[in-house]
């Protein structure tokens, strides 16, 4: 594991903070157009679908990008429908992470 993986993740954990934090920080929040309130509110799942999405379906091939297909599609779809059904991030990502760690033990992925 590479520690410069770990400085850029504190890094992007800093720069994206304000923008998670002004719904807890700013008074008066709930005055704010509806329109801005719900942009504020899907921009934590917004950056970690477009994550999610690189990392799905990008791989580095001879050290060029290439497009994959794999488990990890079916981990994302499994995530998003759980999210939709059960309106809970966290369930989502755990099954996730779980059904794509289980198929890489087994061979599969």
């Amino acid at each position: 594991m590479s520690l410069g993986l770990v400085a850029l993740a504190a890094l992007m954990g800093a720069v994206t903070y304000p923008s998670r934090a002004v719904p807890l920080l700013a008074p008066g929040i709930e005055r704010l157009p509806s329109g801005v309130r719900l942009y504020l509110r899907l921009v934590g799942p917004a950056v970690l679908a477009a994550l999610a999405a690189v990392n799905v379906m990008v791989v580095s091939v001879s050290g060029r990008p290439s497009f994959h297909v794999g488990v990890e599609w079916l981990a994302v779809a499994v995530s998003v429908v759980l999210v939709a059904w059960r309106r809970n991030l966290f369930l989502g990502l755990l099954v996730g992470v779980a059904l794509v760690a289980a198929a890489r033990a087994t061979g599969l992925a």
